[in-house]
């Protein structure tokens, strides 16, 4: 583990949203890492953090002192100085895909890690796509990706989607019973659109059954995730095939799905909860701070999980699941939860940060 005296100082880009918020949060007192440097866009830089989010800070915990007095670098015209401030920076800037591609592969070529939360580079060809408990196998791809490049330290990896969080895990754990069909609905929270119901009123006793580009990622992102790699290239693995309905519900955090899948192989209810309880996570031997221990729980009870009651399990790290039972079209279906803003989000991306300082990738 790196010592508490010899943090690894981080930046992060798109500092004043809310996920940049998130991080903030997040980063205090972590062992391994240290706030370092905050940027965000023209509007911000200039002033000190505190005074940037003034009116926007959406955390329970107050701004941290010793972020708040940091002066608010610019995202495109202060790289060099971030990258003399910072070894690792984390994105979570709120912009065009394009605009945020560039940024990205800006801060890279500088020799930095950039550790993202934004779906700009997902599907670039040699950027991976991590949830640490599934495919870190997948960061192999880094090499590749720095040498087609000419990058030296510098890398880009990037997280999935928040919707798929808490599905995508029960699928893995089940693939001995060679899942076929999923049929998945999500009911987000506003704060996976960067909102509270201070800022987005509307959203108060309202249900919204649309989320733009939601339901093409909710579909898609799992066949990178299970890709094989041959040839320096991802192989994507489209089955199984997956259906996605995404809808945004008056919840302030938690991104709750209902799951019904068809598999090939005969299986048990037994079984099922069975394989969730025992699922062999490769993160329990490596002692990150944000790995969730157990990765999945399964709830007995007909009511959970519930969202209030249950998305801040294991610091919010945590899958939770219930309400296994027979589907009388496909196989199996059940109730799943994660939280959008930790799991989905900021906290994924910290997990990802942890993983590659124990596989050597930042020093």
């Amino acid at each position: 583990m790196v010592k508490t005296n010899n943090k690894i100082p981080v930046g992060i880009l798109g500092a004043t949203g809310m996920v940049g918020q998130r991080f903030i949060s997040l980063l205090q007192n972590h062992p391994y890492f240290e706030v370092a440097c905050v940027a965000a866009s023209e509007r911000s830089a200039g002033k000190k953090y505190k005074e940037a989010v003034l009116g926007r800070w959406a955390q329970k915990e107050s701004v941290p002192r010793n972020v708040g007095i940091l002066p608010v670098y610019s995202i495109e015209n202060d790289t060099e100085i971030i990258a003399r401030k910072a070894r690792l920076v984390f994105s979570a800037i709120d912009a065009e895909k394009e605009f945020i591609k560039k940024i990205e592969e800006t801060y890279a070529s500088r020799g930095l890690p950039v550790v993202s939360n934004n779906s700009a580079h997902r599907w670039t060809e040699d950027v991976p796509m991590i949830m640490p408990e599934i495919n870190s196998q997948h960061l192999s791809i880094i090499d590749v990706q720095r040498k087609k490049r000419g990058w030296t330290t510098g890398f880009i990896i990037t997280k999935p989607n928040c919707s798929i969080q808490c599905y995508v895990p029960l699928i893995h754990a089940w693939r001995h019973f060679k899942p076929q069909k999923v049929i998945v609905s999500t009911y987000q929270a506003i704060s996976g659109a960067g909102k509270t119901f201070k800022t987005w009123p509307e959203m108060v006793e309202n249900v919204i059954p649309y989320i733009s580009g939601e339901e093409e990622k909710s579909e898609k992102e799992p066949s990178k995730i299970w890709a094989n790699i041959k040839g320096g290239k991802f192989e994507m693995k489209n089955t199984p095939q997956i259906s996605a309905n995404c809808i945004r519900v008056p919840v302030s955090d938690g991104h709750m799905a209902t799951i019904n899948i068809q598999f090939a192989e005969k299986a048990e209810k037994k079984q099922l909860i069975e394989a969730l309880k025992k699922f062999k996570n490769p993160l329990d031997t490596l002692n990150l701070p944000s790995a969730p221990k157990p990765f999945l729980t399964y709830f007995e009870e007909n009511d959970r999980p519930q969202t209030r009651l249950d998305r801040d399990l294991y610091g919010g790290m945590g899958i939770s699941v219930g309400r296994l039972r027979e589907d009388p079209t496909l196989s199996w279906k059940c109730v799943a939860l994660s939280h959008n803003t930790l799991r989905g989000a900021a906290g994924g991306s910290v997990l990802n940060a942890e993983l590659l300082v124990k596989k050597g990738y930042i020093s």
